[in-house]
């Protein structure tokens, strides 16, 4: 009998445990293997969905934002500084997203 209240005890710390695990917040950043656009005219990188509405030439190449980081691109607009915006969220929110059970910010990420 003594052994089941053990164990009761350690399944309750570790369930606990877990829950505290999946409701801390943390910091999220985009992946170094974000794609993007460079644009190598302007020296700057413009993220996909903001593509449509940049005043891009010709000068592009597609890399990622590693690659656009190492040659000190800053973002072409605003709209790309939003779109690779770091957010704060606890770990079940950003596993719900990528179930799509809750709805991203950005699709660039």
């Amino acid at each position: 009998m003594k052994k089941n209240k053990i164990w009761i005890l350690a399944g309750a710390a570790a369930a606990a445990a877990l829950l505290v695990f999946l409701f801390i917040p943390r910091d999220n950043t985009p992946p170094p293997t974000a794609r993007v656009v460079l644009e190598h005219t302007y020296r700057t990188y413009i993220a996909p969905s903001c593509f449509q509405g940049a005043d891009a030439t010709n000068f592009l190449e597609e890399s990622t934002l590693q690659h656009a980081e190492e040659l000190n691109y800053p973002p072409h607009s605003d709209c790309t500084k939003k779109a690779f915006a770091g957010t704060r969220e606890s770990r079940i929110t950003s596993i719900l997203k990528e179930f799509g059970i809750v709805e991203k910010e950005t699709e660039d990420w």
